[in-house]
């Protein structure tokens, strides 16, 4: 390493994964500690923050850095504090040692997204040792309960203390910026501008209880499980975006493949590991996630229940909603757990010109592209309140890492010069936003 800049944000990544912030859905998480950490790092070099507790431990940083022009809008930089749970005994590392090993971080948080707010961290502190001050005002957010559907983070900020954020018009964020090695050793650097939307659903059935020995024609369990498998067999039609028709055009470029507009698919395998995910967002998807019903093996419930995770792509929520009902007929009821809207934004603009040349200053062969996320980010909270929300955590990868499968994965884990580079392309895109 370099220099300090670069050693900091090497420390302060290991430090924060060493808090476990683990969320563990249903309310059951706690970032009291790493809201405090990071509040520490901040106050360290004289920048003030404040933690908004939305529940008890449920902890959400904000600061506010000033800009040189502070008439213009402001940009949030924003992460999450929470990460998802670790099975210690299915890692290779203590997932919450933050081991350096094979020149990675290792742990629960290393790419999702503990990385990330190890950079903005590290840039805050440079910035205020050497008087840097930003083009424009920045609010820096930190996030609680992302993993969770945000309730207890952006959502209650957005809804709660939309005052934060009222003289800010875009923001940066998790998942995008990220190098995917493709052809013969091009590297696309994918920034996110658009996720699907999101219903999560309970499917109910409803039958007639009885003996388990006995003829039933109205089995709620029989009934649960054919609309279950319906949705699992279902082949959705491929819909393109713009997103998706301006990404594919770069990979055949880039490649020399050829582009057909009437079915990319055949473009999916330029894009090794990454291909599973952005299969998922050439179509509307639906996934049946869980099971529920019966309390004894000789007694048929009266009610069955299943759970789906189901996405749609911007613009196609009625068709998605249609798609579904037509699927499992009307006699079985729908609940929606959650819903979420989709976002997309055009792959132009200052901030877009931006995050592109703080690509190419790092990667003067990198091909910074736009693509459409199959999850979601905290974007979704603050797009409700007038922000336009990017995915830009950059980071350059080798060419054989499984980037995608280390999200929520066992032995997720960071490379230490793709963060390294990750903060010096941060650092020059907030320079230049």
């Amino acid at each position: 390493m370099s220099n300090d800049f670069e050693e900091d944000v090497v420390t302060l990544c290991q430090e924060m994964i060493r808090i476990p912030s683990v969320n563990y859905g249903e309310g059951k998480g706690n970032e009291s500690a790493i809201a405090q950490y990071v509040v520490g790092k901040l106050s360290e070099v004289g920048i003030a923050s404040k933690i908004y507790e939305s529940a008890p431990g449920r902890c959400n940083v904000i600061a506010n850095i000033e800009g040189s022009d502070t008439t213009r809008p402001g940009l949030v930089v924003h992460g999450h504090l929470d990460v998802v749970p670790a099975d210690a005994d299915d890692w290779s590392v203590d997932p919450f040692s933050g081991e350096i090993r094979d020149g990675m971080i290792w742990g629960r948080g290393a790419v999702d997204m503990k990385d990330m707010n190890a950079m903005i961290l590290a840039i805050l502190r440079k910035w205020a040792r050497d008087g840097v001050k930003p083009p424009r005002n920045l609010v820096i957010a930190f996030f609680a309960d992302e993993e969770a559907g945000s309730i207890y983070g952006s959502r209650w900020m957005s809804t709660e203390h939309p005052e934060l954020f009222a003289h800010c018009s875009e923001a940066i964020s998790e998942v995008g910026g990220f190098s995917v090695t493709v052809g013969d050793g091009k590297r696309l650097y994918l920034i996110q501008t658009a996720e699907k939307g999101i219903h999560w659903m309970k499917l109910i059935a409803h039958g007639r209880a009885g003996h388990g020995s006995m003829i039933n024609n109205e089995n709620a369990v029989s009934a649960v499980t054919e609309a279950v498998a319906k949705i699992g067999k279902h082949s959705w039609p491929q819909r393109y975006t713009k997103t998706a028709k301006i990404l594919f055009k770069l990979v055949a470029e880039a490649t020399g493949k050829v582009y057909d507009e009437k079915d990319l698919r055949p473009l999916l395998v330029e894009l090794g590991g990454v291909a599973r995910m952005i299969g998922a967002t050439l179509q509307n998807t639906a996934n049946p996630t869980m099971l529920e019903s019966g309390y004894k093996a000789n007694v048929i419930p009266q009610v069955a229940t299943a759970v789906i995770d189901g996405r749609f792509l911007p613009g196609l929520e009625g068709e998605f909603d249609e798609t579904i009902r037509k699927i499992i007929g009307p006699d079985i009821a729908i609940e929606t757990i959650a819903r979420d809207i989709a976002l997309e934004v055009d792959f132009s603009g200052p901030l877009v010109d931006a995050m592109c040349n703080a690509i190419k200053a790092q990667d003067r062969e990198g091909i910074p592209v736009p693509y459409l996320m199959s999850g979601g980010t905290d974007n979704k909270a603050l797009s409700k309140i007038g922000i336009t929300g990017y995915g830009f955590s950059p980071l350059k990868l080798p060419a054989d890492l499984d980037f995608m499968s280390l999200f929520h994965g066992v032995d997720e884990r960071v490379p230490v010069e793709s963060l390294i580079f990750g903060v010096n392309a941060l650092e020059h895109c907030l320079k230049n936003s």
